[in-house]
């Protein structure tokens, strides 16, 4: 079935302060393409935990409406205690939801700060947090758009380019991270070829990646995760841009695990390693990458994967979805700011600020 993501966002609300937020089960793609409503807060959580909705961006959308969804339960006639009791109910909720993409965190701490000082009724702040909703979901749509006309400034025609996991609309309201660069690239009539990795356990690259890429005429090979240091050998890859899920202050970067061997393939076989990412994914209150949490996650992903068994009960499992690449690596961080080059402490802070 092709889709256009241009006219099916990742998510988008129907309806006003009693209406709900939509979203691509991202679960069920390829091969099925399905919107889910979500009219209560826990459906939002749910949504964000099974990866229904993935990708930082995504998720820090999602959570601002899941907390307008949540505030609905609450009667407009309620005063400001019991407005404020329910909004950090709804909050500490949802940020219970995955605990690695700092997006979350953002999006919650800036709905909390639009009604900290609104004075009004109870129907006014919600309808203040709907429209806040709404302006964080239009400004990753403009920083998308940013990022890549600046990453599109990396690339040459003709080049060949790794990305790991999935990056683009999908992830993002807008063209995505890592993707919005080759697309960015593609409208400046550059001719990329694009190699995704499949990106294990989960298969977000085979699944979500090359689903994107296709559909918007990008020339796109998959592979397997272990083929990359390979095809980077055969000379057939030029660059690697991928996306992040946190950034501490001194560069260090998580994303979806298997990134950290990517960029050191890349170092050994002298290719530029970029990632791309809006300011709101930079965590400013962690010094490294050591501070930042690791999601782990459920042992069937990987011993009965889609379904299928394919290891023993006995076995022990871990399963870490993410990784840090550390600073030193990343030949450069693209924001809707700019680039972030070389990545150290000095200069994250002077793009992004302390």
């Amino acid at each position: 079935m092709a889709i256009s993501l241009a006219s099916q966002p990742t998510l988008r609300w129907d309806g006003d302060i009693s209406g709900s937020l939509w979203m691509i089960d991202q679960t069920l793609l390829p091969l099925e393409f399905r919107e889910i409503e979500c009219r209560d807060v826990e459906t939002v959580w749910e949504a964000i935990r099974s990866l229904r909705v993935r990708g930082a961006p995504a998720i820090g959308s999602a959570a601002a409406y899941g907390v307008v969804v949540g505030m609905q339960t609450i009667s407009v006639d309620s005063d400001a205690a019991g407005f404020a009791e329910r909004l950090v109910q709804v909050t500490e909720y949802l940020a219970t939801s995955r605990p690695t993409a700092v997006n979350l965190f953002w999006a919650l701490d800036r709905m909390k700060r639009v009604v900290a000082e609104l004075d009004g009724s109870t129907r006014a702040k919600i309808e203040r947090l709907l429209k806040e909703a709404r302006t964080i979901e239009i400004e990753d749509r403009e920083m998308c758009a940013a990022i890549g006309r600046h990453g599109a400034e990396l690339l040459e025609d003709g080049q060949g380019v790794l990305t790991h996991c999935n990056a683009g609309a999908l992830a993002t309201a807008g063209d995505g991270t890592a993707l919005s660069v080759f697309f960015a690239a593609a409208a400046a009539g550059k001719r990329l070829h694009v190699f995704a990795d499949e990106t294990r356990p989960l298969l977000q690259g085979a699944r979500l990646t090359s689903w994107e890429l296709t559909r918007r005429g990008i020339d796109t090979t998959l592979i397997c995760d272990s083929m990359a240091g390979w095809v980077m050998r055969e000379g057939k890859i030029h660059a690697v841009v991928t996306g992040a899920d946190r950034i501490a202050a001194n560069g260090d970067t998580a994303n979806k695990i298997g990134t950290y061997s990517v960029a050191q393939l890349a170092k050994v076989h002298g290719i530029p390693f970029y990632v791309a990412a809006p300011s709101s994914t930079f965590d400013m209150s962690l010094a490294s990458g050591d501070e930042i949490p690791i999601e782990e996650r459920a042992r069937e992903e990987i011993t009965c994967g889609f379904g299928k068994q394919t290891a023993p009960d006995e076995v022990a499992v871990y399963n870490p979805a993410f990784d840090v690449t550390p600073a030193e690596l990343i030949a450069a961080i693209i924001t809707e700011r700019g680039l972030i080059r070389p990545v150290n402490s000095r200069t994250v802070v002077d793009m992004i600020g302390a």
